[in-house]
């Protein structure tokens, strides 16, 4: 079976069973609190009815458990799940989930006095617990299992052609039991390749063939084995990883070591650093995303009159149509149509792209007025709730504009690991670029903002790209 099955497998079990845990889980309580809770405060047996409200709400609180096990990032895919790491994660979702449903359903029952409140929350806490934590690790002991019998494994490719390579690969090879790591073969950095390596790991090509054979041998998984005066490639070949959803990871040298940033997954593993594109964790990536489709919902609808307003001025100022559509890159490399008021006369580019600048004969009087404003960039919204872009991200270039960045920035092409934003913090810093050369000095402020995405970060950025339009500043 392919890792990428059995990711999927494991996921659509987790949210099966903790879906059923959850209404069994409730539905023990629900009678424990009719014949202890109840009984005592009422001082008779309280019959148990199972009714409408009841089976609406137990289903609900199920559904209500699923939602904040995603929000926590528990059903995120992952090649192999440390039970330890899942355990604390269960413990934590459900003090979290009891304190909820405590605060909303419970803390406001008749009492017979406070000990019953303690009880209460124990008991739930207990049985959720128990009741969804034991098919958890059924599940994952099942996939690990698996994976040591070799009935699941994900192919593995080693970037590297000497003592390295060879010193990782044996070193996994004489693992006590397999972690699924099936070693296809390996790419070599240049023509001096240990013969020693070849004897046991397929020769698949040189480095300029590493997406060719990504997709002919299905790999899941890389390791970036290089000697530490090659390190200056490690940033080059990530760049040509990046649009690959795939693991990887780099053998760390002495110094990486005594840094603390080689980690172990496994007691029993070499120690590897993990090149991660998660810049955000999970509850903030929803959260983000939920604040993006709301924040524009309402800002289309309580500024409709700005809209039509504009609309008007671009029709009355200047012949052609009210909005100006244009190809951009997005996340993942994915085109996408982006959307803004026409601030130049009709046909102002033909043939080979051009930038704009303040004293663009192209753009008309009242363009003039809507970019001081930003006010040109607010139909981008309805990009942000057709999901190609975000309130926050690195601005969308054209292709014709990124060919030549990467060529003199290739780090440029980090930028498309996230969705791209109306607004970022190169953004904020330059405005609208005039050049290749002041997109690569924007580059290294959009650059810092991926590697320190948080929402806090998003809040500052929207201030003073707000300070910004209010001030007039833009260009």
């Amino acid at each position: 079976m392919s890792i990428k099955k059995s990711n999927t497998k494991q996921i659509i079990l987790y949210i099966i069973f903790d879906y059923i845990s959850a209404v069994t889980a409730w539905s023990i309580f629900y009678i424990f609190r009719k014949v202890y809770i109840e009984s005592e405060k009422f001082g008779y047996a309280i019959d148990i009815e199972f009714s409408k409200n009841y089976f609406i709400g137990v289903f609900g609180l199920a559904l209500f458990w699923v939602i904040l096990y995603s929000l926590i990032g528990f059903y995120k895919v992952q090649f192999v799940r440390s039970r330890l790491k899942e355990l604390g994660q269960s413990l934590l979702i459900t003090i979290i989930g009891v304190i909820i449903i405590f605060i909303v359903l419970i803390l406001d029952d008749t009492i017979v006095n406070h000990r019953s409140y303690y009880f209460s929350i124990s008991v739930l806490f207990l049985l959720h617990f128990f009741i969804s934590y034991i098919p958890r690790l059924i599940i994952t002991n099942s996939i690990i299992k698996n994976i040591k019998k070799g009935k699941i494994v994900y192919n593995t490719l080693i970037i590297g052609n000497n003592g390295t390579a060879l010193n990782i690969y044996n070193a996994f090879q004489d693992l006590y039991e397999p972690v699924g790591y099936n070693f296809v073969g390996f790419v070599s950095i240049d023509n001096s390749i240990d013969k020693k390596l070849t004897n046991k790991l397929k020769h698949l090509g040189n480095i300029l063939l590493l997406n060719q054979v990504i997709k002919e041998n299905n790999i899941v998984n890389i390791i970036i084995a290089i000697k530490s005066y090659e390190y200056n490639k490690i940033s080059e070949i990530i760049n040509e990883l990046f649009q690959f959803n795939i693991s990887i990871k780099i053998v760390p040298g002495l110094y990486n070591m005594l840094i603390g940033r080689a980690k172990m997954s496994n007691l029993y593993n070499p120690p590897l650093i993990e090149v991660t594109y998660d810049m955000m964790s999970e509850w903030q990536k929803v959260a983000k995303q939920i604040i993006d489709i709301c924040f524009s919902s309402l800002f289309i609808i309580f500024f409709s009159p700005l809209y039509i307003l504009i609309a008007i001025g671009i029709k009355l100022s200047s012949k052609g149509p009210i909005f100006y559509k244009q190809k951009r890159i997005g996340k993942n490399t994915t085109p996408f149509i982006i959307y803004k008021f026409r601030t130049m006369i009709i046909d102002a580019e033909k043939g080979t792209p051009q930038l704009s600048s303040p004293n663009d004969k192209r753009i008309t009087k009242f363009g003039f007025w809507l970019r001081k404003y930003r006010l040109d960039e607010i139909p981008q919204f309805f990009n942000v709730i057709k999901g190609n872009m975000s309130l926050v991200g690195p601005r969308p270039e054209r292709q014709f504009y990124i060919n030549q960045i990467v060529k003199k920035a290739p780090h440029y092409l980090h930028l498309l690991k996230v969705k791209p934003g109306i607004t970022s913090w190169g953004q904020v810093r330059y405005g609208y670029a005039e050049n290749v050369e002041e997109m690569i000095l924007r580059l290294k402020y959009d650059i810092l903002y991926i590697e320190n995405m948080s929402l806090y970060i998003d809040f500052k950025i929207l201030i003073y790209t707000i300070k910004t339009v209010l001030e007039a500043n833009g260009k």
